[in-house]
């Protein structure tokens, strides 16, 4: 790999602020938790079951990718008119799906509780705490379509800044409306409810102006067109989701200490990935942007940097995690059984990284071609071939080691259906049609 090339300058400039806004998302439950831990253990029960149904939300960042994929092919063809109307659909579209979702969230939320496993008056507090943040669901919908319109015409310095300003609204109105008014578990839904509702408005404000309220009006055709990639990348995202869940399933059957290493390791994985999904996401812009102006020869020679910066990422982080395999998990754990665990599955997680790091440039690549069709195929018989290797996992006792094995084929699989496509170029189809 050489040590610089002409892309990597456009490459850092997205993806650098890609990864301040990825990191933090995931900070509104980490503050709820800080914030109600001190509650009480009904409390953050509570919120440890709500949390687990509201992460079902992952499988509609369809539409921040898809919007990010087609916003910036209509962008390198110059169609701008084009672009600004499809930012205007993503809201549109959002803004349904949320209102939709806060509909069934409000009406199904003791039914879901129930099925998460919780009782008593924890179960109570839970389903309180889901229909009061459910009010913030159509704001954050919002949210992550215009950060797809966003990052589609290469602006991801305002996503970063709005998320930002959410976040610390969030952190302030929680204290006030928990310990200030006493509200207990509702203050820290409203918080969140509130803070999204204004951070959702922020991103409204933002794009409208950009755009301009003539442009502002649904166009079914280009709604059409959004719904149709996003599609695809649904059951991408559920097939991927699945994966990490039936792999959860089967490893709480070894017991407590096996899944005790297991959540470990997956949320190390979690927080890896971000910084690998950045690049993905640069990936997403440049490849869709050169492949809308007819470029379809510096789309792939970029992408070819991508996946070897993604690669170089991932083998950083396997020499991180061998070098500090006994010393990183006791931060997480003094458990002497946890930590066992941990050495049988700790070479597995490291030697992964680098194959990691191509399936997330690939993956962005592909997605940034609009490439669903095949991307979802992939990542269906991925989770098929990953299924399989649970159920030996289960049936053979393989333990936390042979789960991770599944992991690790989940991987390979990806790898070789998506590189065989990335190195057919059949996924360089330029123009906007």
């Amino acid at each position: 790999m050489t040590l610089r090339s002409r892309y990597d300058r456009d490459i850092l400039r997205l993806a650098l602020p890609a990864l301040g806004a990825l990191a933090a998302e995931p900070l509104y439950i980490l503050v709820d938790t800080a914030i109600v831990g001190h509650l009480g253990r009904p409390e953050l029960a509570a919120l440890g079951a709500a949390a687990t149904a509201l992460s079902v939300l992952a499988l509609f960042n369809f539409l921040q990718y898809g919007t990010t994929a087609q916003v910036a092919r209509a962008v390198g063809a110059g169609e701008e008119e084009t672009a600004a109307r499809m930012g205007a659909q993503a809201l549109w579209l959002s803004l349904g799906i949320g209102i939709a979702l806060t509909a069934l969230v409000i009406a199904l939320a003791d039914p879901i509780v129930a099925a998460i496993g919780i009782d008593g008056r924890a179960a109570e507090l839970s389903v309180t705490y889901l229909r009061i943040v459910s009010l913030g669901l159509p704001s954050a919908f919002l949210a992550l379509g215009g950060q797809g319109y966003l990052r589609g015409v290469s602006d991801l310095r305002t996503p970063l800044l709005i998320l930002i300003a959410g976040n610390v609204a969030n952190a302030i109105l929680e204290v006030v409306f928990v310990y200030g008014f006493g509200w207990g578990i509702e203050g820290s839904a409203w918080g969140t409810a509130v803070a999204q509702t204004g951070m959702g408005a922020l991103f409204v404000w933002v794009i409208l102006r950009r755009v301009g309220w003539a442009r502002a009006a649904v166009v079914p055709r280009l709604a059409r067109r959004l719904l149709s990639v996003g599609a695809f990348l649904f059951v991408r995202t559920a097939a991927l989701i699945s994966s990490f869940v039936l792999a959860g399933a089967v490893v709480a059957r070894f017991g407590d200490a096996q899944l005790g290493a297991h959540q470990i390791a997956f949320q190390l994985w979690v927080f890896l990935a971000l910084v690998l999904d950045s690049i993905a996401i640069a990936g997403q812009i440049i490849v869709g942007r050169e492949l809308g102006a007819s470029r379809p020869d510096e789309a792939f020679s970029a992408s070819v940097r991508m996946i070897q910066l993604s690669v170089a990422t991932g083998v950083a982080f396997s020499l991180l995690l061998l070098a500090s395999a006994d010393l990183l998990p006791r931060v997480f754990s003094s458990d002497p059984a946890v930590l066992e665990q941990c050495r049988e599955l700790w070479p597995l997680f490291a030697l992964m990284q680098p194959v990691n790091g191509a399936v997330f440039a690939l993956d962005g690549i592909l997605i940034g071609a609009s490439d669903g069709p095949f991307i979802a195929v992939s990542m269906v018989l991925a989770f098929a071939c990953c299924a399989v290797g649970l159920v030996a996992a289960s049936l053979l006792d393989g333990g936390v080691r042979g789960v991770w094995l599944a992991l690790v084929v989940l991987l390979l699989v990806r790898l070789a259906t998506m590189g065989a496509r990335f190195r057919r170029r059949r996924w360089l189809v330029t123009g906007f049609a």
